[in-house]
């Protein structure tokens, strides 16, 4: 809806002029005919006009038309004209928030235009009789868009006298209709903290849908809770929308919460989705990795139940990621995976090479060779020739029943075939020749697979040394963890089975200087495995001292104690304590302290209870992110002792999750109350006090990125005075920096020799498998962020508010 104050019809024409070369004249002669026939004529010279333009320019065209009533002419009131929702359809379709992404996954971005939604009825300017109204009114649709969030509510503020539902919802429609949708998010949520306020549920669903189109789902999500507090079941389209928004969101967590909108769509508003819906939704499900996909088996299952129920087609790369789901599953339901083959063959759907190997990966598990033979069989008759997947599975499924000879026999043929053998296979073959126990014949695998220059090695030299450790072959364990240390970087695992090596073999002063070398390096660690292990030498030789200290560690750790080695403490400690298990109380150390608040500067969440009295800390960790699959190990050591038992991994191993939460706790309350106040990231007043060396290389470890051109960028969210202290801060220290904003959050940028010089302060508290991925000239890739930090540059403005600011030594801000 344009609003033009008629004193200024010559800078109208004018304007229009550079727009669009042939309409001016007629919109410059209707100005002749008067207001009545203006109106008219002007307001179809307009629609043709926006037929004609693409959305960019009548965007442009549209922000154009705003002037501030004539002195002169002041005694007319201003005007509107009118566009129908067919004229703004076509160019809502595809916008985001950085204006990079087209609005469609897979093709159930299409299918929007189609859903229905309740009509919003408005009245027009010209229908109010209070001149004064209309003028009001008219200066605010010219004046909110321009502003910022904390300006906008200001003036709002200063119009509660005689703003009234039908005033506010006027004005956010406006904002709507000139695409200005976060400036009319904001008097929606100004409006609903107002006195008068009544629910709209057509505003409510018109503002969700166009947040939701603009890919921000958070904001259309808010508006969704809303209508669900109401009382009321959201649209079809918000349900649509929503859905959307969040599959074609990069960020973590996005997938879950689709799917959960999904389940109330049709759970709660009794829709049935659209085709296109259903079939995106299952295509991000199977797009991961088998081992982080098999997970939403339950939701695939129920994607195709509703296909299924509701009569629509079920596709064939359906069928087959349904049955490459089952696949990887622990426990594999072959009968259901029969079924689906035979739905398939009812269908005259063929077997593709993607099912026939899904097929070949279950008979792995279960053993069963004879169809393992068919469908290798199968596979050699496909097209493109047989993948090499195939030869991995079939060799496990020979091995399991013990013929370990026919699995090399594969491995070499496979050999023959490709001229070199793949990683998994090596991985394969060497764990398949250690479970035979011809150690000679695997170390010659092993020493092929060195030569030819793949990696990882790692999983290869654990099988060897697990297989010499239960051989009791101590000193050929010793020579292959040596050669390891040379050719891999080494992790827990096998540091533990060393450690084991020795104390089975009586060397205790070795294994204490392991075990310390292992607790004093961050990216290895102990863990309750390592604890028990030298808890065992120590009580076995009489070092009760050192064991009551290890004791102690594991307490404070809350790591579990073998039951026989509690028997034997038991009595060590009744000698020298009065109260053998006095209850440890849980406190951060100093360490921990400082880490927390780089943590929390770099993202980390922290949730309350409704009475803000017990605190619980959520660690979540991007998993294509090589610096966080670091870090989320060390911290999960780190702050083991908090972690919730949900969160605790009950076999020991390594596959630590990249989401983990500690328990709530009082403890926490500090933290909540200066860095998470109302639910809410804040910077608290006092930060400057906090920063130190240490807490920066949490902040840049957790929340931080390093481009290709070595510059460093730091993620904080919060408002612009505490990023200002934050700044001013980092300047006390000798360090500038530039800030950008991009959406809600904050880019703290240190370029050029800055960035050097950040690196250097913070380098001694930085992981140091993280220091030599950063110290490599192609390091960037293994930390990177790109998802987030892209489009992101310090010499232009910022993407929501306002420029790039310079904090320089002269002060100034470009």
């Amino acid at each position: 809806m344009l609003f033009l104050g008629f004193g200024d019809a010559a800078r109208v024409w004018c304007r229009g002029a550079q727009v669009l070369s042939g309409f001016p004249v007629l919109v410059g002669f209707c100005f002749l005919l008067g207001r009545d026939m203006f109106l008219v004529l002007a307001e179809v010279a307009l629609l043709r006009i926006v037929e004609v333009l693409t959305a960019d320019s009548l965007h442009a065209f549209g922000k154009s038309l705003w002037f501030q009533p004539s002195g002169l002419l002041g005694r007319f009131p201003p005007f509107e004209l009118t566009f129908p929702d067919s004229c703004f359809r076509g160019f809502f379709m595809g916008m985001t928030e950085g204006g990079s992404l087209g609005f469609d996954v897979g093709a159930a971005g299409s299918e929007m235009r189609h859903l229905g939604a309740p009509s919003l009825e408005v009245k027009e300017l010209e229908e109010l009789p209070e001149q004064w109204r209309r003028s009001k009114l008219a200066w605010l649709c010219k004046e909110l868009p321009a502003h910022k969030a904390g300006t906008l509510v200001r003036i709002l503020n200063a119009q509660r006298k005689w703003l009234r539902q039908e005033d506010a919802t006027y004005v956010a429609v406006h904002c709507m209709r000139i695409r200005e949708n976060e400036a009319g998010f904001r008097v929606y949520k100004w409006m609903m903290q107002q006195h008068w306020y009544r629910f709209d549920f057509a505003l409510a669903t018109k503002l969700a849908d166009f947040m939701g189109k603009e890919r921000k789902f958070a904001k259309c999500r808010e508006i969704f809770d809303d209508i669900i507090n109401q009382g009321r079941v959201p649209t079809e389209s918000t349900f649509h929308i929503l859905i959307v928004a969040y599959l074609s969101a990069p960020v973590q967590g996005c997938l879950d919460e689709a799917c959960g909108i999904y389940n109330r769509m049709i759970q709660l508003g009794g829709y049935q989705p659209r085709l296109n819906l259903h079939n995106s939704l299952f295509r991000i499900l199977i797009s991961k990795p088998g081992g982080s996909s098999k997970h939403y088996l339950k939701q695939a299952e129920f994607i195709f139940h509703n296909l299924v129920t509701s009569g629509l087609e079920v596709q064939k790369d359906i069928y087959a990621g349904l049955i490459w789901l089952h696949s990887y599953q622990d426990t594999v339901d072959i009968e259901r995976i029969m079924s689906l083959r035979e739905e398939m063959r009812q269908a005259g759907i063929e077997e593709g090479k993607e099912v026939l190997l899904s097929v070949l990966r279950v008979c792995s598990k279960e053993r069963d060779v004879e169809e393992a033979e068919r469908i290798w069989l199968k596979l050699l008759d496909s097209d493109g020739g047989i993948p090499t997947q195939a030869f991995v599975y079939k060799m496990e499924a020979y091995a399991k029943i013990g013929e370990f000879t026919k699995s090399l026999d594969i491995f070499r043929e496979m050999q023959k075939l490709f001229g070199s053998a793949t990683v998994p296979a090596y991985h394969k073959i060497i764990e398949v020749l250690c479970k035979a126990k011809n150690m000679e014949l695997a170390e010659s695998v092993l020493d092929e697979f060195v030569k030819s220059g793949m990696k990882p090695l790692m999983p290869s030299y654990i099988d060897l040394t697990n297989s010499y450790l239960n051989l009791g072959m101590h000193d050929r364990l010793h020579l292959v963890f040596s050669e390891c240390l040379e050719r891999c970087r080494p992790n827990r695992t096998i540091y533990n089975i060393y450690l084991e090596s020795l104390m089975k073999a009586g060397n205790l002063d070795k294994a204490e200087e392991v075990f310390n070398q292992m607790h004093n390096d961050e990216t290895i660690g102990v863990n309750t495995r390592s604890c028990n292990i030298i808890l065992s030498g120590y009580l076995s030789s009489g070092e009760f001292v050192k064991a009551e200290k290890i004791y102690d560690l594991m307490c404070r750790k809350k790591y579990d104690i073998e039951p026989p080695l509690m028997e034997k403490l038991d009595y060590v400690l009744s000698l020298t304590r009065k109260q053998v298990k006095k209850p440890v109380s849980l406190k951060l150390s100093k360490e921990q302290r400082e880490n927390l608040v780089g943590l929390l500067l770099g993202g980390l969440c922290i949730e309350s209870d409704e009475d803000r009295k017990n605190h619980m800390l959520r660690f979540e960790f991007i998993e294509n992110s090589g610096m966080h699959s670091v870090l989320r190990k060390h911290l999960y050591d780190h702050y083991h002792e908090w972690l919730h038992p949900s969160s605790k991994l009950s076999d020991d191993g390594d596959n630590i999750p990249y989401r983990y939460s500690t328990i709530s706790h009082s403890y926490f309350g500090f933290y909540a109350d200066q860095f998470w106040p109302r639910g809410q990231p804040m910077i608290p007043k006092l930060i400057h006090r906090w920063l130190s060396p240490r807490a920066l290389a949490y902040w840049f470890m957790y929340g931080g990125h390093r481009t290709s051109s070595g510059d460093i960028l730091l993620k904080l969210k919060g408002n612009l005075e505490g990023v200002e202290k934050v700044v001013k801060t980092f300047k006390a220290k000798s360090l500038d920096c530039r800030v950008k904003k991009k959406g809600r959050v904050f880019w703290i940028g240190f370029l050029g020799s800055n960035s050097t010089w950040f690196w250097k302060l913070i380098e001694p508290y930085v992981l140091n498998d993280i220091k030599e991925e950063f110290l490599k000239e192609d390091g960037e890739a293994s930390i990177d962020r790109t998802e987030e930090t892209r489009n992101i540059s310090f010499d232009s403005g910022s993407d929501s508010d306002g420029n790039a600011s310079d904090y320089s030594d002269d002060g100034s801000n470009v």
